[in-house]
């Protein structure tokens, strides 16, 4: 029979301390509730459940930094707003650069411009590939796996002002190549994601 809690301040405590039962009972009490609170901000059950996962791999995730004294139900539901808005922001940006993609492939398909584009990617390709080797690595880390400047420098264990200083050279160094049009064959390289559009 699983262990109840009857108060939040040991709740909290074990999941402080990664007691794997404790995590077990937040998600079987509150998965229920919390769905029909992320039902009610999206009005789509597919988003909720993402909404709902990622609350419960957030609480996991930052357990140690709970408050013994704060409500762990205020704390489930704060989150899966801050969730909601977070994945809401997200969609929006993702329809915007969707947009541009679109519109940056129809510019070259409209301009006859299809072995232009060709080459230019060729181009940049090539020129990714003789970027410095850390260069290289915190420059795909953020076009090609989408990785924010926060995340790459924890990965790699530097700043993020290193991160933001390679990935400066990689733009001026690719950009001697293409012109102009570096971004749009970023775009057209790597796909929407919001990163490739930064810088």
């Amino acid at each position: 029979m699983a262990y109840v809690y009857t108060n939040d301040t040991e709740l909290i405590e074990h999941l402080k301390r990664g007691i794997e039962s404790a995590y077990v009972y937040v998600v079987t009490f509150y998965h229920k509730p919390l769905f029909i609170y992320a039902l009610s901000l999206t009005n789509d059950r597919d988003s909720s459940e993402d909404v709902v996962q990622n609350v419960f791999l957030k609480t996991w995730e930052y357990r140690k930094r709970l408050n013994s004294n704060y409500s762990i139900k205020s704390f489930l539901y704060k989150t899966t707003y801050n969730e909601f808005i977070n994945q809401y922001h997200k969609k929006r940006t993702t329809f915007a650069l969707e947009r541009l993609y679109t519109e940056a492939l129809d510019e070259f398909i409209d301009e006859n411009n299809t072995q232009l584009l060709q080459e230019k990617i060729a181009c940049v390709n090539k020129g990714i590939e003789k970027l410095p080797k850390k260069c290289k690595k915190i420059f795909l880390l953020s076009k090609k796996d989408g990785l924010t400047n926060m995340e790459i420098a924890e990965h790699l264990n530097v700043s993020i002002k290193t991160v933001e200083g390679h990935l400066a050279k990689a733009y001026r160094l690719l950009r001697e190549r293409v012109g102009a049009q570096l971004k749009t064959i970023l775009l057209l390289l790597f796909g929407p994601n919001v990163e490739t559009l930064v810088n």
